[in-house]
């Protein structure tokens, strides 16, 4: 079976969506780097059409094509006017379930697939969130979002191929139409299941391991982020987990304020005079999670900046959360999800997310008495989860004076 959700909302435009389990999580060590070749090559020519008329045909009736991937999925979108779905979704189809791969597109593919990585590298957050996901783990989720540099130009069109069979089955998508008439969505999921149904492979589970990935490089700055195993994103901890972020402080919420409501912000003031920025870090997969601090600092201040963070956490763990501080967090989650799905692109990522997880969508009311229904000690609870578990570190920048995850 295909999953199909819908959301008739009368907009003049339509935004369809098929979401796929298959991210690089499904990577094995023959093919690490398929999924970034996947997310590159949604305009390649297909069986149904050729490159240039997925790019001609989509542009003429104004619609557009975008792929993205996390580490468990694969989002395939078209924005288009209401008219135009019949159109949009001809391409749709074949870009998911009919492409060609041929050789010599899929090597012309290899200066983009550096193009991507030398971007990211402009980004240490990006690098420094990589590297924690391959310290943390010894399979599935430690795989990159980026092709590994031995990698490049050496994925073949039947590795390709390959990974398509395997990972691109009915019962593991998920079509999400916002602006359209269900009977529609309901006959192009048809479509689907005629190609290629079944489960595919079964991906490993992933296994938590603890560990440290340091990158030295020059500047003046150094980016650290300590976690620890958090909870799995259907688990009820998954949610006590977001409300401790926000009372440690999830980034600020005025432009250019200080982010004092903070705890981690002013627990780290207490100990350096000079500048920084800390906001508590977490993510939630089908199977685990990393909840974890994530601070930027100068060099000379990392040990006592990341001390000082990591003890914040450790003061909640030991009961001392003010119901202010409690309350203020339930607010601002439950602000944040609810301005996340005002926009189609949000709204479309938490109906795929929670219909490819659960099968099932929950209404925003659920989802904020969810919210409510976490209590002190639940916070304190997955408080003390993360300082008795295993920790995981990664940092880069000038490691003069950046403590080892043993010495934290």
């Amino acid at each position: 079976i295909i999953m199909i959700a819908s959301l008739e909302n009368y907009s003049p435009a339509s935004r369809i969506g098929v979401l796929v389990r298959a991210g690089s999580r499904y990577e094995t060590m023959d093919n690490l780097g398929v999924t970034h070749l996947l997310r590159l090559a949604a305009s390649l020519t297909t069986k149904g059409a050729s490159a240039f008329r997925i790019c001609r045909g989509v542009e003429a009736v104004g619609g557009s094509l975008s792929v993205s991937s996390s580490r468990e999925t694969m989002a395939y979108t078209v924005d288009c006017l209401r008219d135009h779905i019949d159109t949009v979704m001809e391409y749709l189809i074949n870009v998911t379930t009919a492409p060609e791969f041929r050789p010599w597109e899929v090597s012309d593919l290899t200066a983009r697939v550096k193009l991507d990585k030398e971007l990211a590298k402009q980004s240490l957050q990006i690098g420094v969130i990589e590297n924690l996901h391959a310290a943390a783990y010894k399979n599935a989720l430690s795989n990159s979002l980026y092709c590994p540099d031995y990698m490049l130009g050496q994925i073949t069109a039947d590795q390709m191929h390959t990974f398509v069979q395997n990972n691109f089955t009915s019962a593991r998508m998920a079509l999400v139409g916002l602006g359209v008439d269900h009977a529609v969505l309901k006959q192009v999921g048809e479509q689907f299941l005629n190609i290629r149904s079944g489960t595919g492979t079964v991906g490993s589970k992933a296994v938590y391991r603890g560990g440290e990935q340091r990158h030295r490089s020059g500047g003046g700055l150094v980016h650290a982020v300590v976690a620890s195993e958090s909870a799995s994103a259907t688990s009820p901890e998954a949610t006590a987990f977001s409300i401790l972020q926000h009372v440690l402080g999830a980034g600020p919420r005025v432009k250019r304020g200080s982010n004092t409501t903070s705890t981690l912000s002013q627990a780290i003031s207490k100990v350096t005079a000079q500048p920084f920025d800390a906001s508590a870090f977490s993510a939630n997969y089908t199977d685990s999670g990393l909840f974890g601090v994530y601070t930027i600092c100068q060099a000379n201040a990392a040990k006592d900046v990341i001390k000082a963070a990591v003890g914040q956490v450790n003061d909640i763990a030991q009961g001392n959360l003010a119901a202010a501080d409690l309350s203020r967090a339930k607010n601002q989650l439950t602000a944040e999800y609810l301005m996340s799905i005002e926009n189609s692109e949000g709204l479309m990522e938490a109906i795929g997310s929670q219909v490819l997880a659960e099968g099932t969508y929950h209404s925003p009311e659920a989802v904020t008495q969810k919210i409510n229904a976490v209590s002190s000690a639940d916070v304190v609870n997955v408080a003390k989860k993360f300082m008795s578990g295993k920790k995981t570190m990664a940092s880069s920048g000038h490691l003069v004076n950046t403590p080892f995850v043993d010495e934290i």
